[in-house]
């Protein structure tokens, strides 16, 4: 008998038969035995159709249109519509980013700076509860509003130095660790900023989404 996770919702056991089950069984793809819900918030959805850092830091970043969405479109193996990495065949797997905004806050207090600007990070996804760095390697889902996405974890989002400039000095060192995660979108949807909640195959520790973790070795181009 699993029991439920401390600080989390209810452990659900045996896969669902389809979408509308998702709240009883597990909806994505060959299901598993249980799984565990967690109430998170979506505080920010960025979507931008261009890169803004690249070349050197000091030269400052491109002036590209960015959108704090209040709802993103996401779409199976292609990622958020409207945003830089749609569709690019060499980001399938690693589309969209999800990042923990509790590591941004840990940073400004150990760097003695901030408050930092979540969008300033570029990452598509800002959640508060959320540990993300177990869920690397795991298909999971988040629910927002009437609509379930569906994702696989497929590596860190490592920082670039940028960060240096963007946030604070340190910052590029200081979010090594807890950058956040990249994903492959499973499912097609959407994703609202607001109440969510985060279903995981594995046990999560929400006290642990600003704490660093030793992770393989990637890149965020």
């Amino acid at each position: 008998m699993v029991e439920p996770v401390k600080g989390s919702g209810d452990v659900v056991h045996g896969p669902s038969t389809g979408r509308s089950d998702f709240h009883t069984g597990l909806a994505y793809a060959g299901g598993m035995a249980e799984h565990y819900r967690y109430d998170v918030e979506i505080l920010h959805l960025l979507v931008s159709p261009a890169h803004a850092y690249f070349g050197r830091a000091r030269d400052g970043a491109a002036d590209v249109p960015t959108f704090d969405a209040e709802t993103a479109e996401v779409v199976a193996g292609k990622g958020i519509m409207g945003d830089r990495f749609f569709g690019k065949a060499a980001h399938m797997d690693a589309a969209v980013t999800l990042f923990a905004v509790e590591a941004l806050e840990t940073m400004a207090a150990e760097l003695e700076a901030g408050p930092f600007d979540p969008l300033a990070t570029r990452r598509n996804v800002i959640l508060r509860g959320a540990h993300l760095a177990p869920l690397l390697g795991q298909d999971f889902a988040l629910e927002s509003g009437d609509s379930v996405v569906e994702f696989h974890g497929g590596r860190p989002a490592h920082p670039c130095a940028w960060m240096n400039e963007v946030l604070a000095p340190g910052a590029h060192a200081a979010m090594r660790g807890r950058g956040g995660i990249r994903c492959r979108t499973l499912s097609s949807g959407s994703l609202h900023r607001g109440p969510a909640v985060l279903v995981s195959p594995v046990p999560l520790d929400p006290g642990q989404a600003g704490v660093p973790s030793l992770l393989r070795p990637s890149r965020l181009p």
